[in-house]
C-alpha cells in the first residue's frame, strides 16, 4: 500500500463535504480537521508499515514450521542391505535347512 500524505487526507475530506454542500473555509475549526486529518494519516500508515512487518515475521516462521512438518512426516529413505560377509575360509554362510522328518518305522528297525 503507498503512504497516505497528510494532505491528501484533508483535501479528499474537503473534497467530500464540498460535494455533500459544506464548504470548509480557512479558520479554527479547519485547522483542527486538518491537525485530526494529519494524525489519522501517520496513524494509518504505521499501522500499515507494522502490520507488513508482522506479515514477513510470521511467514518466514510458517515457513520453518511447514520444514518441520515436512522432516518429520517425509517417507524415510529405504535402508540398503547388504549381502552376508563371507565365512573366514571365503565361501558364504550355509544357510539354514529344514529337517527332514525321521521315518518312524525306519528308525524302530528289526535286528
Amino acid at each position: 500500500m503507498n503512504p497516505i500524505q497528510k494532505d491528501e487526507l484533508y483535501e479528499n475530506i474537503s473534497q467530500f463535504l464540498k460535494n455533500k454542500g459544506i464548504d470548509l473555509k480557512e479558520g479554527s475549526y479547519t485547522k483542527g480537521i486538518h491537525a485530526g486529518c494529519s494524525l489519522l494519516a501517520d496513524a494509518i500508515n504505521l499501522s500499515q508499515t507494522g502490520i507488513e512487518r508482522a506479515k514477513t515475521g510470521i511467514e518466514k516462521k510458517l515457513d520453518k514450521v511447514r520444514q518441520v512438518i515436512h522432516e518429520k512426516t517425509a517417507p524415510k529413505p529405504p535402508v540398503a542391505t547388504s549381502p552376508p560377509p563371507p565365512a573366514p575360509n571365503g565361501k558364504p554362510k550355509a544357510t539354514v535347512r529344514a529337517k527332514r522328518k525321521v521315518n518312524s518305522k525306519r528308525s524302530k528297525r528289526k535286528h
